[in-house]
């Protein structure tokens, strides 16, 4: 069969876009009548120059107009390492206490100039996440919750990284750590309950799985301050579940259960409400204690007992990355947060 050939007008074809070139820091500086660099000085807030305000105003104005935002990794280039902040996201339900932490310490490194990035690890063992994170070559890595070993740390800073910040219940070697004292935490709450005549007490312990990095310290330190004397604890598993909590507390009578700890708040909210359906008064027949202080326990009736956690500002733990990123050969730091206080409600 003979081949026939068309030939198609050139008015016909489609015009493919050409890409918009990608403004630079000479178009900028063009635009505002500045060398290429002052703009890298305004862009990259350098404090070691001075720069006027009407300068940075027009240098700023230019790049808004142009489209203009600073090449991350030509900047880390200059700067032997790069601005990026690795935070991976917790592979456990942190609860608002840490929520807030976390967002506070993410908008403090952001006025420190570093860029915060937060890196989803679902599904990756410890040493594979660890990998990870290193193949972006973060300066830093704050990790929220236990989830890397003394070996992650060490692949971290072989890909250069200049700060490891974990956040969990023990130090890890190589690592800066912030220990919160969740022993201590069980304690205040358990010494309360024993203090308020509380001789049969339960400790909810919650099914969700990551969070026994939390609870295990916490119901030591409930067994721990009343060793020795005529109190009993009780475990309590727990689900998040409406349904969970109700099958609790239809067998709360048989339990002789007069206290709770409930782990925290939102555990102690879930179970009160239950408790009282049930027809368990609160705190007459069964006391309750929560644990991180949130404004919601303080509205409910009764309103809850907790024991407040005192967490370092955020922008102190910034100021500590700060500090390691520029000077990396200091020593890894242990900093202990012990301010775990009872707060005497209605609720006990």
């Amino acid at each position: 069969m003979p081949y026939v050939m068309v030939q198609i007008p050139n008015s016909a074809v489609p015009a493919v876009p050409q890409p918009r070139s990608v403004p630079t820091s000479a178009d900028v500086a063009r635009l505002a009548g500045v060398s290429r660099a002052t703009v890298s000085y305004v862009l990259n807030n350098t404090s070691a120059v001075r720069i006027s305000e009407p300068t940075r105003r027009r240098v700023h104005e230019a790049a808004k107009e142009l489209g203009y935002v600073p090449h991350a990794a030509a900047r880390s280039l200059r700067a032997g390492h790069s601005r990026l902040v690795l935070m991976p996201a917790p592979s456990v339900p942190i609860g608002p206490l840490y929520s807030q932490f976390i967002n506070e310490l993410q908008w403090a490194l952001s006025r420190l100039d570093y860029t915060v990035v937060q890196y989803a690890s679902v599904g990756l063992r410890v040493d594979e996440a660890a990998r990870a994170w290193a193949e972006l070559r973060p300066a830093a890595v704050i990790v929220p919750v236990d989830g890397i070993g003394p070996e992650g740390v060490a692949v971290l800073k072989r890909s250069g990284a200049r700060a490891v910040v974990t956040l969990g219940a023990e130090r890890i070697e190589g690592a800066h750590s912030l220990i919160v004292d969740h022993m201590g935490v069980g304690r205040a709450a358990g010494a309360h309950l024993y203090a308020r005549g509380r001789r049969r007490i339960g400790v909810v312990v919650p099914e969700e799985q990551g969070l026994d990095v939390f609870s295990q310290p916490r119901l030591a330190g409930v067994r721990d301050a009343v060793e020795g004397t005529d109190a009993s604890v009780t475990v309590l598993p727990l689900a998040y579940e409406e349904e969970s909590a109700a099958r609790l507390a239809e067998r709360w009578p048989e339990l002789g259960l007069d206290s709770v700890f409930a782990f925290n708040d939102e555990y102690a909210m879930l179970l009160m409400r239950a408790l009282q359906d049930a027809g368990v008064s609160v705190p007459e027949d069964t006391a309750v204690v929560g644990a991180d202080d949130l404004l919601l326990g303080r509205l409910l009736r009764p309103s809850l007992s907790t024991v407040h956690i005192e967490l370092p500002a955020g922008r102190d733990l910034a100021e500590l990355v700060d500090r390691a990123v520029r000077n990396p050969g200091t020593d890894a730091e242990t900093h202990h947060v012990h301010g775990a206080t009872l707060v005497h409600r209605d609720s006990s």
